[in-house]
């Protein structure tokens, strides 16, 4: 069976801490430990990656005792490197980067310069692509990778790693169209429940300031009970409460995440605060997790 694809962003979100904490041991930016990693193990689906845990393509070399694997790369059936755990890769990489003398001048830079330290890296040789510093600064600035730099800097403990429930879904995830109808407003717009909480079903043209007068409601309260921007657009047919969302779910224990969904879509179709989502899922604010993940309600 085919392994599902891992996403850049489920990659940062699992690898994140091991960079930050290989850069307070070795002085290496995580931000492109992170970049390295990335497009050298196509954000670890690569063979090297998926069969020896071996993330940035370092080769035998002279003196290796541990485990390989061959792969065609410059020349055919090339010897790599093979490791028990990712872990072991990234610690091996920090090592291959300070025990080598011609990468002595990066550690001269300023451990913030991301942008100097990926064309130190081609300047020495690490790669024979002279498109290398441009490919590592555009991951980096795609997907804000320098913000691990200053975390690690900060002092604060890495973040604990996702821990993603082991559980087979079996729960039908709640119908949108079967919430029932508990009221209604002046204008005659029918006001649903779900999970306890008054919501209804936005309409062509609706805004927080046309809302606010339809309901005796604050704008601002749209925004807070909806975990969106107090400038947000909203789709005809979206689901907006009335009220502040619950902690938990009442009836639902888990919900399996669908291809194109978020956190937020989830807080919002089972009515449970996005915050206490992260919580209960023991995940970064803004995290986000593949399809197939199990995303604990309660």
């Amino acid at each position: 069976m085919a392994q599902n694809k891992i996403s850049t962003e489920a990659y940062i979100e699992t690898y994140k801490g091991i960079a930050m904490k290989k850069m307070r041991e070795y002085k290496i930016p995580a931000s492109i430990t992170l970049a390295q990693g990335i497009l050298e193990s196509g954000s670890g689906n690569s063979r090297l990656a998926q069969k020896a845990n071996n993330h940035f393509g370092i080769k035998c070399h002279k003196g290796w005792t541990g485990k390989t694997i061959r792969v065609d790369d410059d020349e055919k059936n090339e010897c790599f490197r093979s490791y028990r755990k990712a872990e072991e890769s990234f610690h091996d990489h920090s090592l291959f980067l300070t025990q080598r003398t011609r990468y002595a001048d990066l550690f001269k830079l300023k451990i913030t310069d991301y942008k100097g330290w990926a064309k130190g890296l081609s300047k020495a040789g690490y790669a024979t692509n002279p498109r290398y510093p441009e490919l590592l600064i555009r991951i980096i600035e795609r997907y804000d990778l320098a913000k691990y730099d200053k975390q690690a800097l900060s002092g604060k403990a890495a973040p604990k790693k996702s821990k993603k429930p082991a559980v087979v879904v079996t729960e039908t995830p709640p119908q949108t169209n079967e919430f029932a109808v508990v009221d209604k407003s002046e204008s005659g717009r029918f006001i649903h429940e779900n999970n306890r909480v008054k919501l209804i079903f936005a309409k062509k043209g609706d805004d927080m300031s046309s809302l606010a007068k339809e309901f005796n409601m604050y704008s601002w309260q749209f925004a807070k009970y909806n975990d969106i921007d107090k400038d947000a657009v909203f789709e005809e047919g979206q689901l907006i409460y009335l009220q502040k969302k619950k902690r938990k779910s009442k009836e639902y224990h888990y919900h399996n995440l669908r291809p194109g969904e978020n956190l937020w879509d989830v807080s919002q179709l089972y009515g449970i605060r996005l915050k206490r989502v992260y919580k209960m899922n023991d995940l970064d604010e803004g995290a986000k997790p593949v399809a197939g993940t199990a995303i604990k309600l309660r």
